[in-house]
């Protein structure tokens, strides 16, 4: 890939700090290639209250486009809770590789992520919507 990915420091809502740390504990066991990803990235995120979240950070709730790198495909997706994951729907769970990978970034972040099958990814963030959807929270 000719273009170098742009590491940003994730930035999360403080409040959703414990239900995060709470299903990587729960998820170490099961899918460690999802738990270990989530403790590196809540252990070096920058914690704000959710009135300081920027309106174009990644969160759960938000609706968002990437690009696959490699296939310039782009995609629209809601971030959300393991319960209110529906892939079909294009609503991807925070468990997951991508869900990891793009919980606190923002547009114009990239970001590289390992799907469940081992294939490396690199993939840019386009647009994150200021609205979030309720209906994928805790």
């Amino acid at each position: 890939m000719a273009r170098s990915l742009r590491r940003a420091r994730a930035v999360l809502d403080a409040t959703l700090i414990e239900r995060l740390e709470s299903l990587a504990g729960a998820a170490l066991a099961r899918l460690p290639e999802v738990a270990y990803p989530l403790v590196n990235k809540l252990t070096s995120a920058k914690l704000v209250p959710p009135a300081r979240l920027p309106a174009d950070v990644v969160t759960i709730g938000s609706r968002l486009s990437y690009r696959d790198e490699l296939t310039g495909r782009s995609q629209q997706v809601t971030l959300a809770w393991p319960e209110h994951a529906d892939i079909s729907r294009g609503i991807v769970s925070i468990l997951t590789p991508v869900g990891v990978a793009l919980l606190g970034l923002s547009a114009g972040d990239r970001f590289r992520w390992t799907t469940r099958a081992g294939e490396e990814r690199a993939l840019t963030v386009l647009t994150v919507s200021a609205e979030r959807t309720h209906a994928t929270e805790a």
